[in-house]
């Protein structure tokens, strides 16, 4: 949970850009050594910067819009999200990430599967939600429009209570260092 947790936190703080030690605490219920532990990760990975009483996001470059990122490569991303819901049996639980990949998952999957949705993405949460044979589980307290999901937790342990068969995660880029 420690790694579910610093994912968490950085997401909060990208979110919030600036965000003080005392408010990392509180919103995820650990104490400021635990915080400091987390951000000296965060900060090893180069995605904030310490701060009197606080961290910062480092903004790097700019996000392309969701809208945008969903036209390219369509064709490519409907055939990974294809071959990625073969994987997907009856009554799994399954996770899918917010991602213009990860958003065609349920239009590629068997209709007939009976499986449980976890997710944080607003295009699942809508394509789940019209599908009959689809129990669909919402995470995430604060939506954020640039990626069209909802980050952040009110309880850290809210991922403690489910048994994930398969997840289905997204990466906006990737580097080999």
């Amino acid at each position: 949970m420690k790694l579910m947790r610093i994912k968490e936190m950085e997401e909060y703080i990208l979110t919030n850009g600036t965000v003080s030690l005392d408010e990392l605490c509180q919103v995820f219920n650990v104490s400021k050594n635990t915080v400091r532990r987390d951000i000296n990760k965060l900060t090893e990975k180069g995605v904030i910067k310490k701060v009197y009483g606080g961290v910062t996001a480092i903004e790097k470059t700019a996000l392309i819009p969701f809208e945008n990122r969903t036209i390219q490569n369509k064709d490519a991303k409907m055939k990974i999200a294809h071959y990625a819901s073969r994987f997907i049996e009856d009554h799994d639980l399954i996770f899918i990430d917010s991602g213009t990949t990860t958003q065609s998952i349920l239009e590629t999957l068997d209709p007939n599967k009976n499986v449980t949705v976890l997710t944080n993405s607003l295009d699942i949460i809508n394509a789940a939600a019209a599908m009959q044979n689809i129990n669909l589980i919402i995470i995430g307290s604060n939506y954020k429009r640039k990626t069209q999901s909802f980050v952040g937790m009110d309880d850290p342990g809210t991922l403690d209570k489910y048994n994930i068969n398969k997840a289905f995660m997204s990466a906006t880029g990737a580097t080999l260092t």
